[in-house]
């Protein structure tokens, strides 16, 4: 039975090359090496194992974003004038994006998961707990909000707010192992094992660093007949879920397809917001003056007049109460405003690569013991990593040792400050400090709010002005703070094809 599978694996194989170069796709890479000549996937000869794999597929509640350039930054009058989103040409690559906003009946279910699994450390689920306080103000009757909002049912299909960044990006990272654990499952080649405990839970890392084995069926052979976990190679497993940077995020909001007419490359006209005009009323004959998006239309007024409400919500709507854009993503304007990646600089767009432009990045390693062997997992699961450090980027030269988020390359000289402890958290260094103004009489040792942890979010909630609902204006909070205005929707790197053969 173990020959007559791999025979088939084999034909299969050879159909789906052969169909992919039928349609006037890519040639694909042959059933036998054009390297060696040796044949994939024979258990007699070379023994290389190549899997039959066509285009990715889109996850649970994803949209494809298919990439292209397009010019980034402010479209709107500059306003508040400063200066911090000069336009730019950029090349976003294609990728995933969720559909509509986070719900309050998703987090619910992460936050369920959290509480079963980790017994022994209840911190973590008050860790992940949004912060429903967000909603008091000191003179206004929102305690019904405070209670209400996040947990009866007649908000399931709410965006959540109240999440930090931080507490974002746990939940895309936990999104991302439920979906590569159902795969799994789904294959036959996990068990399902809804017992999981402390730091026995699936995570996908751990799995594909074999240090994962709860509940592993291992009936996935190899070409000897031999069971093996399965890889990264065999294109069952997703990438990651995540936050979308700051230009992916803008690029989506756009939906710039619905002005490409005529002759290919050819956009007639810029756009203000997700739609096209420079008015945010509906124009069809269908839905003629109603409004696209939730938004304050100006003081005190957050749903206009009894009997014609202009947008039907006064505090955030459902997530798909208003019209898609043309990428067929809901809520991209107005509503509540969205976490993006990136940590935020004023002059980023004069500093950021012109193919997928973001900041933020620090790069890491993961964790080895001395045989070279992937540490152990820490208490909660997870593979641990450590900071790239001078000396292997001395060793390796392909290795970029600074974090890419301050003016250059994040390393002291650099650094916007006038202080020789940047660095030192003794003395109140590190990015807290960032345009540190001095211990003098004038400066008295004040900062800015903007540092290393300050976080980029975009779209204009249903509280603020129509001029927030243009993706090309942006703002910034510390990425440990919430807001009742902020919300957040999921990305995932599309591998492969831009678009599909």
């Amino acid at each position: 039975m173990k020959i007559i599978s791999n025979l088939l694996t084999i034909v299969l194989f050879g159909i789906l090359i052969s169909l992919s170069s039928c349609f006037g796709g890519s040639k694909g890479i042959g059933t036998e090496s054009s390297t060696t000549g040796w044949p994939y996937n024979d258990p007699d000869m070379g023994r290389f194992e190549v899997v039959p794999y066509i285009e990715q597929e889109a996850g649970p509640g994803l949209v494809l974003i298919e990439g292209g350039t397009y010019v980034m930054g402010r479209t709107e009058p500059d306003v508040i004038y400063d200066w911090n989103n000069i336009p730019r040409r950029v090349t976003i690559a294609s990728f995933y994006m969720d559909e509509t906003e986070v719900r309050n009946v998703d987090y619910r279910e992460y936050l369920n998961w959290i509480k079963r699994v980790f017994v022994s450390y209840p911190q973590v689920y008050l860790k992940a707990l949004p912060d429903t306080l967000v909603w008091r103000k000191r003179l206004a009757y929102n305690e019904p909000y405070v209670e209400y909002y996040f947990r009866h049912p007649a908000y399931h299909n709410y965006p959540v707010v109240g999440v930090s960044w931080l507490q974002a990006t746990d939940y895309c990272a936990w999104r991302t192992d439920r979906v590569n654990e159902k795969l799994l499952i789904d294959e036959g080649i996990l068990e399902m094992d809804p017992d999981q405990v402390d730091e026995d839970n699936f995570n996908t890392e751990a799995y594909l660093a074999g240090q994962y084995t709860r509940g592993v069926r291992e009936n996935l052979k190899n070409l000897e007949g031999e069971d093996r976990h399965a890889n990264m190679e065999d294109g069952i497993m997703l990438p990651r879920y995540r936050l979308p940077t700051e230009a992916e995020w803008e690029y989506a909001a756009l939906a710039l397809i619905e002005n490409s007419v005529g002759s290919p490359e050819r956009i007639v006209n810029k756009k203000i917001y997700p739609w096209n005009g420079n008015y945010v009323r509906n124009d069809t004959k269908q839905n003629m003056g109603q409004f696209r998006a939730n938004f304050q239309r100006g003081r005190g007024d957050m749903m206009g007049v009894a009997g014609a409400l202009n947008d039907n919500a006064s505090i955030p709507a459902p997530v798909d109460a208003y019209w898609p854009n043309d990428y067929g993503l809901y809520c991209m304007a107005g509503n509540v405003n969205e976490w993006c990646l990136d940590v935020y600089r004023a002059m980023s767009s004069m500093d950021v690569e012109e193919f997928r432009p973001f900041r933020g990045n620090v790069f890491k390693k993961v964790r080895r013991n001395e045989d070279g062997s992937i540490a152990d997992k820490d208490s909660l699961g997870r593979i641990i990593y450590d900071p790239v450090t001078d000396e292997e980027s001395v060793s390796r030269v392909n290795y970029h040792t600074a974090n890419n988020i301050n003016y250059r390359d994040g390393d002291v000289e650099s650094s916007i400050t006038d202080q020789g402890d940047w660095l030192n958290a003794e003395t109140g260094g590190g990015s807290d400090r960032m345009y540190y103004s001095g211990t003098g009489q004038k400066g008295r040792g004040m900062t800015s709010l903007v540092s290393d942890r300050a976080r980029v979010y975009k779209g204009g909630g249903w509280n603020d002005r129509v001029y927030w609902l243009s993706p090309g204006t942006r703002r910034f909070l510390d990425e440990r703070k919430a807001k009742e205005n902020i919300g957040f929707r999921c990305a995932m790197t599309r591998v492969g094809s831009p678009g599909g053969f």
